[in-house]
């Protein structure tokens, strides 16, 4: 039988459990550690996230206006929107967007490739969509397959530790790879003959050949490889936010507003449905 004292002892730590409990929603509210992104967004309308300056067509900014636009920007707002929230943005780049999403400096981060070494740190939507694995080559270069290219005599740029580095050392291990700082270098090295073809996938390869036709040419060699684009999330206790953002993906592409967003961020650096090829689909 339970005494008197020991009952008004249990009461005592079912009362001290509730107060807890009930506390957990006020901290959320504050934006404390125990606050999910969820809540977070909801409670403060203001959806983080990263802007990455000068990767059209994912992310662009006026520099006169500041103002941003482009692929990852309509979904930001978009996916805002429908959190009842504003897009609050911060400036970073692709190396630190993981380490942002860590650090609780953003929320979200569109346009990751969901690698094993990031999926170690921070979770991934479902895919946003799939980009294919395209080349860039010189003149009297059009291979048919991904064979052609695994030679010693066929030198490969890549910018380092992209999915295009890490694509081509698994699938041309035979080929001379010149492992440069940026895309910007890579896609050069062949316009200055350094290299014979530079490894993109779609979404750049063709934003790259509308700039400076001079570069090359945009060759799919088979078989077609494609790789998902998704969205990168803090990796916490509650799936609430990540199970949003998938649902929000799976209304938007099902309804076709997903593949209208990416031909408008193409348009918007001149690249026309017309100048991609039918093996490039998104």
């Amino acid at each position: 039988m339970i005494k008197r004292r020991e009952f008004a002892g249990l009461v005592g730590l079912a009362a001290g459990g509730a107060a807890a409990a009930l506390s957990m929603p006020a901290l959320a509210q504050q934006g404390g550690t125990a606050s999910s992104t969820f809540d977070r967004v909801r409670s403060t309308k203001k959806l983080r996230i990263a802007g990455i300056v000068g990767t059209e067509p994912y992310y662009h900014k006026d520099i006169a206006t500041g103002q941003w636009s482009g692929f990852c920007m309509s979904m930001a707002r978009d996916l805002a929107k429908a959190l009842e929230a504003e897009v609050e943005i911060s400036e970073t780049t692709w190396g630190n967007a993981v380490l942002d999403l860590q650090a609780n400096k953003i929320d979200i981060m569109f346009g990751l490739s969901p690698t094993p070494s990031r999926a170690l740190v921070v979770e991934f939507t479902r895919p946003i969509m799939q980009n294919t694995f395209t080349i860039i080559a010189k003149a009297g270069l059009e291979p048919k397959s991904w064979e052609e290219l695994n030679k010693p005599e066929i030198r490969i740029a890549v910018d380092i530790g992209s999915t295009h580095d890490l694509f081509a050392r698994r699938v041309l291990p035979k080929a001379t790879l010149i492992a440069l700082k940026t895309p910007d270098e890579a896609t050069l090295s062949v316009q200055t003959g350094r290299a014979d073809a530079v490894i993109q996938v779609a979404m750049l390869s063709l934003v790259t050949v509308k700039k400076n036709p001079r570069v090359g040419k945009i060759v799919v060699p088979g078989p077609i490889v494609r790789q998902p684009t998704c969205a990168g999330v803090r990796a916490e206790d509650s799936g609430r936010f990540r199970t949003f953002v998938d649902n929000w993906l799976e209304f938007n592409r099902s309804s076709g507003v997903m593949s209208g967003w990416i031909t408008s961020s193409l348009e918007l650096v001149g690249v026309k449905k017309e100048d991609i090829p039918a093996d490039i689909q998104f």
